[in-house]
């Protein structure tokens, strides 16, 4: 909270409890003393609002799309009987959040999570085999999961690639304008790993039937990809600023402590001012970060509004099978964009409480 705003609220309860008084009234909260913030009282509110706002962030995890590893971490911080000190150690480096990423990386976990992408990216419609095979090893044992990553997936492919070329009903056409979109994607679509799957289904030596896979299944595949890659990317970046933000604030706390005992108060008092520019500086660094990503989720959102609007333009053929996806994809990219906005907010009002420090230390 900026000092102005600070000061308008005491002005604004002060002529709210003068004015009752003049006409006699008593208001509920009229016996109530009205605590008093004093600049003293700065510091544990800064580290309050910046404990509320890590808890918040630990609760959007849990209730994320974020790999289950993170999100069954996250709520075991939340569920713990010590509070705040819960959440700072699943934070900290070496805690929980690291835990749970680790956990990630170790086979069994990525076998689970390539499956359930296939069966998020693989409709019954233009994939039946590999759906249905998706399905069965995520019902089974870590072993099935296993040997579908190792074979079953390409094998449930091509079982489904030679019952659309014998199908002459549902074989699609691949005209020169769709290539020339795949083209176009694969150059400048906002997400890297749908330019892969755009650049692999124009590959030397590709059909029709792999620009076909990419409208059936690969760009879905890659624009999934890439939302798992922004949501785990910013999630390691703001619990990196979190850890840095608890330091920062811990720093300046103690530094102001040390000032009211301090024997050379010029030295102590700038000390004081320099540590709380820290926080402020690295508040204003954290919010720029997350306006960045605000324009990417945005441009995301937007690619994948025009994509929808193309999509339900032409209903038929190779576009009928990115329609529902794309309006999935622009969903998910919209919130992501308010996500951020909420983000840069928070971050807004750490620099606001930091610079207001840092001035009342100058004096």
């Amino acid at each position: 909270m900026s000092r102005q705003r600070w000061v308008a609220q005491v002005l604004m309860v002060s002529m709210l409890t003068i004015s009752g008084a003049l006409a006699g009234a008593s208001p509920s909260w009229a016996d109530t003393p009205v605590p008093i913030v004093t600049p003293a009282d700065q510091p544990s509110l800064i580290g309050a609002a910046a404990a509320e706002d890590a808890r918040n962030r630990v609760l959007k995890m849990a209730k994320s799309n974020l790999p289950a590893e993170v999100r069954v971490s996250a709520w075991n911080a939340l569920r713990s009987s010590r509070g705040d000190a819960a959440i700072a150690e699943w934070l900290a480096p070496g805690g929980g959040y690291d835990a749970a990423k680790q956990r990630m990386r170790t086979t069994r976990s990525r076998n689970a999570a390539f499956c359930e992408r296939v069966v998020s990216t693989h409709t019954a419609e233009f994939s039946p085999e590999v759906r249905a095979a998706a399905e069965r090893a995520l019902k089974g044992t870590d072993a099935d999961r296993a040997t579908f990553v190792r074979t079953g997936y390409a094998e449930a492919q091509q079982r489904d690639r030679s019952a659309r070329e014998a199908d002459a009903q549902h074989r699609q056409e691949v005209a020169a304008k769709e290539r020339d979109f795949v083209r176009t994607l694969a150059e400048r679509d906002p997400g890297e790993q749908v330019r892969v799957a755009a650049q692999w289904a124009l590959r030397a030596g590709s059909t029709d039937a792999d620009v076909a896979e990419f409208f059936g299944y690969g760009w879905s595949a890659g624009a999934a990809l890439d939302l798992e890659g922004y949501r785990l990317r910013v999630a390691d970046a703001e619990v990196l600023r979190h850890r840095t933000l608890t330091l920062l604030i811990e720093k300046a706390t103690a530094a102001e402590q040390d000032l009211r005992n301090a024997a050379d108060t010029a030295k102590a008092r700038a000390e004081a001012e320099q540590a709380w520019k820290a926080v402020a500086e690295h508040a204003d660094a954290a919010r720029k970060a997350w306006l960045a990503e605000q324009d990417t989720a945005k441009a995301q959102a937007e690619s994948w509004r025009n994509i929808a609007k193309a999509a339900k333009e032409s209903a038929d053929g190779l576009w009928k099978n990115i329609a529902d996806p794309a309006e999935a994809n622009q969903d998910s990219w919209a919130k992501e964009q308010t996500e951020a906005a909420g983000s840069a907010a928070f971050w807004k009002d750490m620099f606001d409480r930091a610079q207001d420090s840092e001035i009342r230390m100058r004096g």
